[in-house]
């Protein structure tokens, strides 16, 4: 399945909004979000959806789903892997055509973005 990692995502959705709705109305949108919820950033002990590091789940009516993530720095150590580990974990679905998967540090990250499950695990609640 092609993965696009190009973090010049932002340069190519110029002039759409940086976050755009998510396909929440598809069938494979709730298995989509489930297999996000598998990926885990490994300095943090919660998964990379309830981190809010994904953005956009985008599904087509062909089954291709484009992903649009973050990182919780520009710096992190596993950049260049983390959305692999996300096109891997989303291509293993039944029915799932292709996953591209960019990252956009716009907008930046914030502890605002996580969910209050995962506000709750790190302690912040």
């Amino acid at each position: 399945m092609p993965v696009d990692t190009n973090a010049q995502t932002a340069d190519r959705l110029e002039g759409a909004p940086l976050i755009a709705p998510s396909t929440t109305d598809h069938p494979l949108h709730e298995g989509v979000v489930d297999a996000c919820r598998s990926v885990f950033d490994p300095e943090i002990p919660v998964n990379i959806f309830d981190l809010g590091l994904i953005y956009t789940i985008d599904i087509d009516p062909e089954n291709a789903v484009k992903v649009i993530m973050t990182l919780t720095a520009p710096g992190c150590p596993v950049a260049g892997e983390m959305p692999g580990w996300v096109a891997d974990a989303v291509s293993a679905l039944p029915g799932v055509k292709t996953v591209d998967v960019d990252l956009t540090f716009e907008p930046p990250w914030g502890m605002e973005m996580m969910s209050d499950e995962a506000r709750l695990e790190l302690g912040f609640m």
